[in-house]
């Protein structure tokens, strides 16, 4: 069977991922559609689908919260700990070296120099740091942009370089070519002229509006020196996006909350933590796997997924319980604010285009193990296609029979489906109180910005959650599976978080 597989994909590559790209989008479709034309042919079957599927997102509100206030605690606890006095007691303290790409295009001076001066207040040796700023070469300001950062922090670190990625024919614009190109200059300047010794170094993916805890680095050594083998590994923090919380309109604070909880439960389960965004890995481990792919959108999964498979399923994730902060979209209108969050959820939906290369790996590589690639591959392609559907299963779906079906609404069923369905997913807010203490705990002094009185009334925001769910999650997810579906690729758009 795995022979006959690889022949297929081998004389149909481009046909065979074509009908893989398609299917889970489909999927989102039909289970969209199911209420509509389920309500009138098949109403019982309906009917305990929905309830099943509420009882289903209750479990999912109550694994969020418990694992949420979990982390909350461990993160809490890291922060305590002096992480600069463990690692410097490991073999080869010394020898570990630490490369940051901060891939920037249209990114302004200021808030590219917060992620900088947030890497420089480290207690780790800034010196055994070595910082790439990733410009696009078609920036029109990119080599000012560099000169004055240059100047700036220059003498700060172990080294201050800028790379101006040049738009290449075939590639795909947008962080996971700039950061590919970045990566091989790094490999050239550091480990070409020993500067660093690839076996003790770590390259991390940095978003240029991340904020580090002051401990991260010295998190980072410890873990990597720790680790009985780091160079199958990945180390991902708590990314939430605290910078400009209360400076962002209610609809999108409230999906930045829920995405920032979801992000800080992944620490404690498992084989369901993916790095994200602002992560790190074993240099040695990017350069044996390829660096990063130029044909994608979505690098975060992708690149893990690429080294899950290439190396028989040897890879994963480690945590790393502090937080990271970075911003929500924002613009210099409110309506430009809402437009920036649809588009970023746009460009984190179409996540769902790389399904098709995951599962063609999981038919192909027998050598990873099956219930380990199962997990990750399942939980992945489960995310993405329910991504857009839970709106609807949740909001509409038993009202929808009421209206469409109301000769059903006179059995018992029918008549009760509603208040069951109510009666559930009121029960999930026993798992919203959770998270809203826990979102408090986590969102330090440093993260609060507003009056206590304001803090205080923050939680009747989420009465804006059924309109904030379908424009700024459901809805542009939604469009990125039909665009998918229809063959139609996403173009990379700059997220403006002025």
């Amino acid at each position: 069977m795995h022979a006959l597989l690889v022949k297929f994909f081998t004389r149909y590559p481009r046909k065979s991922i074509r009908l893989l790209e398609v299917i889970p989008p489909l999927i989102s479709l039909f289970l969209i559609s199911l209420p509509f034309w389920g309500a009138i042919y098949f109403p019982v079957l309906l009917s305990y689908f929905i309830i099943f599927f509420n009882m289903y997102w209750l479990y999912k509100s109550l694994n969020l919260a418990a694992c949420s206030f979990i982390s909350g605690r461990k993160i809490k606890e890291a922060e305590r700990i002096d992480w600069l006095a463990r690692a410097q007691i490991l073999s080869n303290f010394s020898k570990i070296k630490h490369v940051i790409i901060i891939p920037t295009y249209q990114e302004s001076i200021a808030k590219i120099k917060e992620t900088i001066e947030s890497v420089n207040a480290q207690t780790f040796p800034a010196k055994n740091i070595f910082i790439f700023i990733a410009f696009e070469e078609r920036e029109k300001d990119a080599k000012e942009k560099s000169k004055i950062l240059s100047a700036e922090f220059k003498n700060s670190f172990g080294g201050f370089y800028s790379t101006f990625h040049p738009d290449t024919p075939h590639e795909i614009k947008g962080k996971s070519s700039n950061q590919a190109y970045a990566g091989r200059e790094a490999e050239k300047i550091l480990i070409g002229k020993n500067l660093i010794d690839i076996d003790y170094s770590t390259i991390s993916s940095v978003d240029a509006d991340s904020i580090f805890d002051k401990q991260f680095f010295a998190y980072l050594s410890y873990k990597f020196l720790s680790a009985p083998n780091p160079y199958y590994l990945f180390w991902q923090s708590a990314n939430v996006t605290y910078n400009n919380f209360w400076q962002v309109p209610s609809f999108i604070r409230i999906i930045s909350f829920f995405g920032s909880l979801w992000r800080i439960s992944l620490l404690v389960q498992g084989l369901r933590l993916i790095p994200n965004s602002v992560y790190s890995l074993s240099f040695k481990l990017l350069k044996d796997v390829g660096y990063w792919d130029t044909d994608v959108i979505p690098e975060d999964y992708r690149i893990f997924f690429k080294a899950f498979f290439k190396t028989g399923g040897k890879v994963s994730v480690e945590p790393i319980f502090l937080k990271t902060s970075m911003d929500s979209p924002k613009s210099k209108t409110y309506f430009r604010s809402l437009l920036n969050k649809y588009q970023q959820e746009r460009r984190w939906s179409w996540g769902i285009s790389d399904d098709a290369i995951y599962l063609k790996w999981w038919l192909t590589v027998k050598e990873a193990p099956f219930f380990k690639k199962t997990y990750i591959v399942g939980n992945v392609i489960l995310d993405h296609v329910l991504w857009p559907v839970n709106w609807y299963i949740i909001t509409i779906s038993a009202n929808l029979i009421v209206f469409l079906n109301p000769v059903f609404t006179r059995t018992s069923l029918g008549y009760n489906l509603p208040r069951m369905s109510g009666f559930i997913l009121t029960l999930c807010l026993f798992a919203l109180f959770v998270l809203i203490y826990v979102d408090f705990d986590m969102r330090s002094k440093r993260y609060q910005g507003a009056s206590k009185f304001r803090q205080f009334i923050f939680p009747l925001e989420f009465v804006l959650m059924p309109i904030s769910g379908f424009f700024l999650s459901s809805l542009p997810a939604l469009v990125s599976h039909l665009q998918l579906i229809i063959g139609k690729r996403l173009e990379y758009k700059v997220t403006d978080k002025s």
